[in-house]
């Protein structure tokens, strides 16, 4: 009886397995970048730092206090490279390849889990859509470097450009943002090639794998799901009306790159509103950019790219849904209607608690780092809503905060970039779902009105 009880204290949720894998697959990366053999200096690296890289990394955000280039050696790059794969691909993908490559069958608990952490709402297709996954996903990192080698090998030589080709692909497609070049992106701003490049890999992993999978198969279906409906939506008009947006607050780019040619500034200003969507390359200085520009870049943060994609934030469809929901209200419509589908009042939830708990989450860090942190002179409250945002989106901009954090800074910035990228309600769930599960009842409790607005 007491060994029964014990299995069922001991047993894991999938939720739960989860939120525990991405820890696993962190504190794993942050002991093996505190080893001295992957620095240049041949210097072991503080654990808060090895432990705030590893974050970045496996969440796929960027943003670091350690310069990558300069600190990291090959093999601490390779490691953070992996740690960028797993976490941008989820890290359930390393056991799927395990089975497929030893011809093991999968078993029911890794297809619910493979479920879970790809938001689907049956076990129907799991391991065709993670196959799918699997030679999409690399199958676009080799495109990308080779399109990226061929301006980079010409200028780095064949080893450094080959090398800087594929780590600047995978980092770009699985929205990371970590470069090698020391400034991000700032020395291509006159590269329009390389800019248009990574905005292609950025938008490719940010869109979402079910997203692909539908218009890979719109030729024989002719038909969208209303998901990839809504989430290419709200990709395409984020996307122009941020260029747009970006082109006049920043005087069509000539106040950040000067008098660069009219393709190089479009591409700079399309790169802008491409890279705030959770992938964390900057070809501009950001404390050059206009205040109207911060402040739509933060809304850019915020939401994010699209579920079941390398992205984080609140994510395009859970927009897309409150926007729905807001428009379907105003028309004199009780329910959230568009494309002539009706979505579920259960998604209008969830919808709605999300963007309360991630939007609270966020002020309340920026609170806490008001005073953890010091401001710079001539900087305001933006200075810190800029860091705290991209974190939660797994973004990685900065306005140069990361670097000077306090510790107590570095462990609020390393627990945004964990709940951004597991989502939110996946870590609320993993902590309360014995509660959750002993105190579900079959009742329902009477109604009463509360006047709003």
């Amino acid at each position: 009886m007491m060994d029964k009880e014990k299995h069922r204290r001991l047993k894991l949720y999938p939720i739960q397995f989860i939120a525990l894998g991405f820890g696993g697959v962190i504190l794993i990366g942050s002991l093996l970048l505190t080893l001295p053999i992957f620095t240049n200096s041949g210097e072991g690296t503080s654990f808060i730092d090895a432990l705030f890289t590893a974050t970045s990394a496996t969440c796929v955000t960027g943003l670091t206090t350690l310069t990558t280039n300069e600190h990291w050696n090959t093999g601490g790059q390779l490691v953070i490279l992996g740690l960028i794969e797993v976490g941008g691909l989820g890290f359930m993908m390393m056991p799927f390849i395990f089975f497929a490559f030893m011809k093991k069958r999968v078993g029911l608990l890794t297809r619910i889990i493979l479920q879970e952490s790809l938001n689907l709402d049956s076990l129907s297709g799991v391991m065709r859509l993670m196959f799918y996954i699997f030679r999409f996903a690399f199958g676009f990192q080799l495109l990308g470097a080779i399109l990226l080698a061929i301006d980079f090998v010409p200028t780095y030589g064949i080893a450094k450009g080959l090398w800087y080709a594929i780590f600047h692909s995978i980092s770009a497609f699985c929205n990371a943002g970590f470069d090698l070049f020391g400034d991000s992106l700032v020395g291509f701003q006159d590269n329009a090639y390389v800019l248009f490049v990574i905005s292609g890999l950025i938008i490719a992993g940010g869109l979402g794998f079910i997203v692909w999978q539908d218009l890979m198969n719109f030729r024989k279906t002719k038909k969208l799901s209303l998901h990839s409906k809504l989430a290419l939506t709200v990709s395409i008009s984020l996307l122009v009306i941020g260029t747009l947006v970006f082109y006049i607050s920043e005087s069509g780019g000539r106040n950040i790159v000067g008098d660069s040619s009219s393709i190089d500034r479009f591409a700079n200003m399309l790169f802008m509103s491409v890279t705030a969507r959770t992938a964390g390359y900057f070809s501009v200085d950001y404390g050059n950019v206009s205040q109207a520009g911060i402040l739509f870049t933060i809304v850019l943060m915020f939401i994010g790219g699209t579920p079941g994609s390398t992205a984080g934030g609140l994510k395009t469809t859970t927009f897309g849904v409150l926007l729905v929901q807001t428009i379907s209200m105003l028309k004199g419509r009780e329910n959230a209607e568009v494309f002539r589908r009706t979505i579920r009042p259960s998604v209008v939830s969830r919808a709605l608690t999300l963007f309360f708990i991630t939007l609270t989450s966020c002020i309340f860090v920026t609170m806490l780092m008001s005073v953890t942190e010091t401001l710079p002179r001539f900087r305001g409250i933006e200075y810190l809503l800029f860091e705290t945002f991209s974190a939660f989106g797994t973004v990685g901009l900065t306005m140069g905060l990361t670097p000077s954090l306090t510790l107590a800074g570095k462990l609020l910035i390393i627990g945004l970039m964990y709940i951004g990228r597991v989502g939110i309600l996946t870590v609320g769930f993993s902590l309360t779902m014995r509660l959750m599960k002993s105190n579900s009842g079959h009742y329902k409790l009477p109604e009463e009105s509360v006047m709003i607005g």
